[in-house]
């Protein structure tokens, strides 16, 4: 954070906790209401329908002033409400509370149904079906000769009528996997209603009740309260500005419009729910909350068409959903920019009919084509995803052909039966037969618990972040910060402790490297000290007594201000009678901090009718406007820019080259005749005279300096983007450790960065940039445009082969832009404004760097848990496909039969999935550099032991399939007629799949080329319950399973062998751990990433054909593979439920259409910004066409995000 930024921001006053009320839906009818209060509900909500001239005429006509208004609802402009718990209560009936009631859940039995629509499942339905309508069909031919011999055997040992007993294991066994996965989504989702609910409560708001400033949760403001709002704020009701300073909204989110709205007591007063204040204070009535505010009140609109288009957009949501994505690719709930887009603008269709829906929709088919990046993991997953889903379909159609024809030479031709139509049944029994074993190998051919992994693996990352200080907003954001190559943080309060105090004092021509005693300033000075510092600040900064005896004093608000009040402290002096003397409504003008003035000033107006003007902010750009300063004897001489220069070199850099913040504070006398013109500020804030400049010691966390060497083992560069000087950012750069003395690198202020990346038209050019980036390690007196600039520039660079994946911390309003263009956003939890907080993907709950280390440590441990799963998963899958496929071609039947394939692989694989995506992460994963956008998902070493543990399984088991019997002296089960009893022999082979899997889940722990493969094990309890659950499963199935599962139980002898073949993986896997992997030219990595062409978007159109290919030939064999990927947007789905009932929208991320194009130069209209948006936008199809413009006004207009609980709102485009 910029050495001023945190001045204005004055950050909530937490005086005290307001207890959490109970909350219910508000009462949605205008009409009743009002109670004993001299207003109705329904004139409120009219009232707020006004706006600027035509809402004071409103406010005078119907009720006098605002405080006629305030009276009316028993309020108080000074002191608030009473706070009365009945009062509370009285207003919640009356005009319904702030709470606006979220989108219902989806209950059990619709995930069932979901869960239901697997294409996979459905065909394996119909086909149990058919075998079970058959079983109970006794053709009248069954026992004659001319059948052949496809029917001998049928009836032995009674079991004819146990015919049916496949087909009702196999139902069973697709009810079991639905209920798992059904069940697995449901608590999903309770989860994240539970993590946003979390959010919710700790979204809090300053209001004043009984003359205290305490902060309550957002559910809990009523109509009547006098909330305090500031910079940053993002207003969570209606109301009405009773007092102001200098406020400034951003009302894009209601309007479309981007401009700034200056609002004023009596020019404009109305205060919208779900804008952002930008700059300034002041203090609102609250007049309409929940359902009643603005954003309720289109909230609701919203849920009213969602609920009477509910029927027919499902059907139309599903076909967007699989078939008709412009952009071909699986739409991906974490895409947040495109999920909104879509969604928001499908709820939006009632509202839009009437003005000719299909026209937009077209063009919005066609606006939309320029794609949303996809998370890493999941671009990997998609096209791994497409080449398994591809092969397992080939298989298991190659399967069912040669089952089919084999049966029929061998049957017709070989045998020379004719075909007789009492057989027929017979024969389609045998046909049903093949198609489920061909239907199984495709089953088994497609990782199911693949999109389970992941979503346990996120969910349960997520969960265990929040232990770490990190509130994870949106999913894909932990996985991705694994991949992450740079990190540009602020240092105010991230690197620092944000606890400030003045450490040094340069005051009446004397340089105190200690803090003075009082008596060592002139009284002059000093009283106009005091008084610059206790007036000119946010009066919500206050200094309290410590918590504890003997601790250090509680700084509230902004932590600069603090630090001031401090040094007023130190010196014997109290800023609060100042305060009492001179109240707030005193105030004649404020000119907020903000990032442009980077100093913050004070009108007051002194008994004798003239004004002063008491102005602080950063000591250079201060020293610029003074043209004096006072002397020892406190009298005012000239200061002229000699004597500034010399002030700079004696003063401001040593303070700065010990990593102090200086401050300078001066004031200036202004005449009451002629009154000067207020708003002309660059004529009232110049020529002022300096009082002190003061350095202010911010000490770097102690764990910072250790946190970043952690990060630069990883491979991961640390930047600091500060507004600070810049000797005082690189002291406090060398301090943490960022740079050394001795490496090369590059230190540069914002204007020395700009000069150096913009062309002779003053444009930004990449090559500049790339220039200027590998070794920049400190941007000091940056602008927030400076930082976005940066964040892109290394983003879009191309001179490393990697594409660099940049996390970016920031706290202020203005950081926005640079928060949402990272591939990772993270927000301080609690100096961060809320739209920071919105902007972001994580929220630093405890503002401290050391948090995103144990992010990247999450990040990369999600990435493993999901490669662990995989190298387990492609195992299985491998040795049960060709078991399965070579098995049927030899012996015209599966070694594995459908149920126990089933149990194998969807029951395994979710347990399996849960054992290995709850691995804890180990401080070893800092110790590799990042992965990588373009590595692939499966490394070399991964494929050699998936391939070496398949060659073991599979001797073992064509050994156990075609001399088994002999080994085992038992009967042959090869060439078994239908229905003929489980055999002991087919059981062991079964059972020595099944031990060989579990015993290779061990060896999936490690996926390095480990030896160890037992480390740490015992640190996951899910890990070992679940594989010794899974075994104590396997015996009761082998044992007792009998016909349903196609087992025989086996004696110990036998069960012994089985263990020891299984153990023997664990022996194997050592062998291949010794094999270098450098040594086996013929291994193939896969799942590789995004192409770098594809992944910057130029070559879009290759791109999307390509994955469209895909998706068409996958469609064509009717399995959607994408329904696998289905599972992560199913389980996810919760995701976007989280985000329709509302959680913070984060807005619009990464983008890259044209409209984001136009929205980031709407939001900030330097031209430096413009000239950037022009070049990217020359990337994006048709920028200039007619459609693209209209459906950019349109989008900005009307597309809303859906609003938050609290009726958060943010403009989607």
């Amino acid at each position: 954070m910029s050495t001023t930024a945190t001045m204005g921001e004055m950050a909530n006053s937490a005086v005290e906790f307001y207890p959490k009320g109970t909350r219910g839906g508000g009462r949605e009818d205008g009409g009743r209401g009002g109670g004993d209060f001299g207003v109705t509900l329904k004139e409120l909500r009219e009232l707020m329908e006004f706006r600027g001239g035509e809402a004071l005429q409103k406010i005078q006509d119907s009720y006098g002033d605002t405080d006629g208004l305030c009276q009316r609802l028993q309020s108080s402009t000074t002191d608030g409400l009473s706070g009365d718990p009945t009062d509370l209560e009285r207003r919640c009936q009356a005009f319904g509370q702030n709470f606006i009631p979220p989108k219902k859940p989806k209950t059990f039995l619709e995930l069932v149904w979901e869960a239901l629509q697997d294409v996979t499942l459905i065909i394996l339905e119909i086909a149990a079906i058919i075998s079970l309508a058959l079983s109970f069909y006794q053709p009248p031919g069954e026992d004659s000769e001319s059948c052949g011999n496809v029917a001998a055997g049928a009836e032995d040992e009674g079991e004819g009528e146990a015919n049916w007993i496949e087909g009702a294991a196999i139902l069973l066994s697709v009810a079991c996997v639905v209920l798992v996965t059904a069940f697995n989504d449901w608590s999903k989702e309770k989860q994240f209603r539970g993590l946003q609910s979390r959010i919710e409560q700790e979204q809090k708001f300053t209001v004043v009740r009984k003359g205290n400033v305490i902060q309550i949760p957002v559910a809990d403001m009523v109509v009547g309260d006098m909330a305090q709002v500031k910079y940053g704020d993002l207003l969570p009701a209606d109301g009405i500005l009773v007092q102001g300073n200098d406020l400034k909204i951003d009302e894009s989110s209601l309007t479309g419009e981007s401009d700034h709205v200056r609002k004023s007591v009596d020019k404009d007063p109305m205060l919208l729910s779900g804008t952002h204040v930008m700059e300034g204070s002041g203090r609102m009535l609250v007049t309409a909350v929940g359902v009643n505010s603005q954003t309720g009140i289109i909230f609701t609109l919203l849920g009213a068409g969602d609920a009477e288009e509910d029927g027919k957009e499902k059907k139309g949501m599903e076909k967007r959903r699989w078939g008709k994505q412009p952009d071909g690719t699986v739409e991906n709930n974490q895409n947040k920019a495109k999920k909104q887009d879509g969604g928001v603008a499908m709820e939006m269709q009632p509202l839009k009919s009437a003005e000719g829906g299909e026209v937009e929709d077209r063009e919005k088919k066609k606006t939309n084509i320029p794609k949303k990046e996809k998370s890493v993991l999941q671009g990997k997953l998609t096209k791994l995803a497409v080449q398994i889903g591809k092969a397992g379909l080939v298989m298991s159609a190659i399967t069912v052909i040669i089952l089919v024809l084999y049966f029929v030479i061998d049957t017709f031709v070989v045998e020379g039966h004719a075909w007789v139509t009492e057989c027929t049944p017979v024969y389609i029994q045998y046909f049903v037969k093949f198609f489920i074993i061909g239907v199984t190998v495709l089953v088994v051919a497609v990782p199911e618990g693949l999109p389970l992994a992941v979503t346990i693996s996120l969910a349960y990352s997520v969960k265990k972040m929040m232990k770490d200080n990190n509130l994870v907003r949106h999913l894909d954001a932990c996985e991705t910060m694994g991949n992450a190559t740079a990190i540009c943080s602020d240092k105010t309060g991230t690197l620092t402790t944000n606890r400030m105090t003045v450490v040094q004092a340069y005051v009446g021509d004397v340089h105190h490297r200690l803090i003075p005693d009082a008596g060592q300033i002139n009284p002059r000075t000093l009283d106009l000290l005091v008084n610059a510092i206790s007036i000119n600040s946010a009066y919500t900064s206050k200094i309290l007594p410590p918590d504890v005896e003997g601790g250090l004093a509680k700084q509230v608000g902004n932590k600069t201000e603090c630090g001031l009040l401090g040094f007023v402290l130190d010196l014997q002096q109290d800023y609060t009678p100042v305060r009492e003397q001179i109240p707030e409504e005193r105030l004649y003008k404020v000119y907020t901090f903000n990032s442009v003035r980077k100093s913050m000033s004070t009108v007051i107006k002194l008994p004798d009718g003239s004004f002063r003007l008491y102005s602080k902010g950063a000591s250079e750009i201060m020293l610029k406007k003074c043209s004096y300063i006072l002397d020892a004897n406190g009298e005012a001489r000239s200061f002229r820019p000699r004597d500034r220069d010399e002030m700079v070199k004696q003063v401001i850099e040593p303070m700065a080259c010990e990593g102090l913040r200086t401050i300078c504070i001066a004031y200036r006398d202004l005449p009451s005749d002629p009154e000067p013109d207020w708003e002309n500020e660059g004529e009232i804030v110049t020529e002022l005279t300096c009082i002190t400049v003061v350095g202010i010691e911010d000490p770097v966390r102690p764990e910072v300096p250790e946190a970043i060497r952690k990060c630069q083992r990883a491979g991961i560069t640390v930047r600091m983007v500060t507004g600070d000087n810049i000797n005082t950012a690189r002291a406090i750069a060398a301090k943490c450790g960022i740079i050394h003395p001795g490496d090369d690198f590059i230190c540069l202020e914002g204007k020395d960065f700009n000069r150096r990346i913009r062309n002779e038209k003053g444009e930004i050019e990449q090559e500049r940039i790339d220039k200027i980036w590998p070794k920049l390690r400190v941007l000091a007196r940056s602008s927030p445009t400076d930082k976005h600039t940066l964040v892109k520039g290394i983003i879009d660079s191309s001179i490393v082969e990697q594409r660099q994946v940049v996390a970016v911390t920031g706290d202020g309003t203005n950081d926005g832009p640079a928060l949402k263009k990272a591939d990772v956003g993270f927000a301080m939890g609690i100096a961060g404004t809320d739209v920071a907080k919105e902007a972001s993907d994580i929220i630093l709950t405890d503002d401290n760097f050391s948090s995103i280390v144990k992010a990247v440590m999450w990040g990369r441990n999600v990435y493993d848990s999901i490669s662990k799963f995989l190298q387990f998963q492609l195992t299985v899958n491998v040795v049960a496909v060709i078991v399965a496929f070579t098995g049927a071609c030899i012996t015209q039947d599966s070694p594995l039969k459908a149920v126990q394939m089933l149990w194998v692989n969807l029951i395994m694989d979710t347990f399996a999935s849960l054992a290995l995506a709850t691995e804890p992460p180990t401080e070893a994963l800092l110790l590799r550099k990042p992965y990588g956008r373009n590595n692939p998902l499966i490394s070399l070493t991964m494929m050699k032991n998936i391939l070496g543990h398949g060659v073991y399984q599979l001797v073992i088991i064509f050994t156990l399939l075609f001399i088994g019997e002999r080994m085992f002296n038992i009967d042959s089960g090869r060439n078994a007629p239908l229905h003929s009893p489980p055999s002991e022999h087919y059981t062991i082979i079964f059972n020595t799949f099944v031990l060989m899997q579990l015993f290779n889940e061990i060896n999936a722990r490690k996926i390095h080329g480990e030896r160890n493969v037992f480390d740490g094990i015992f640190s996951n309890p899910i890990f070992c319950s679940i594989v010794l659950g899974t075994f104590a499963v396997q015996i009761v199935i082998v044992q007792w399973g009998g016909k349903p599962f196609s087992c025989a139980p086996l004696n110990m002898e036998q069960w012994l062998w089985c263990l020891f073949v299984g153990v023997g993986e664990l022996l194997w896997g050592q062998v291949i751990a010794t094999v270098p992997t450098e040594r086996l030219p013929c291994l193939k990595e896969a799942g590789l990433g995004l192409e770098p062409g594809e992944e910057e978007g130029e070559e879009l159109a290759e791109d999307e054909e390509e994955i469209d290919c895909a998706e068409r030939e996958l469609r064509r064999g009717q399995i959607l593979w994408f329904r696998g990927l289905n599972r992560i947007q199913t389980q996810m789905e919760v995701v976007s439920t989280f985000k329709r009932s509302g959680s913070f929208q984060g807005a619009v991320r990464r983008r890259s259409s044209v409209l984001s194009q136009l929205h980031d130069v709407n939001t900030i209209s330097t031209p430096s910004h413009v000239a950037l948006s022009t070049a990217t936008a020359n990337t994006s199809p048709a920028p200039g066409s007619e459609s693209s413009r209209k459906h950019a006004h349109r989008s900005l207009t009307y597309t809303r995000a859906h609003t938050n609980m609290h009726g958060t709102w943010t403009c989607s485009i």
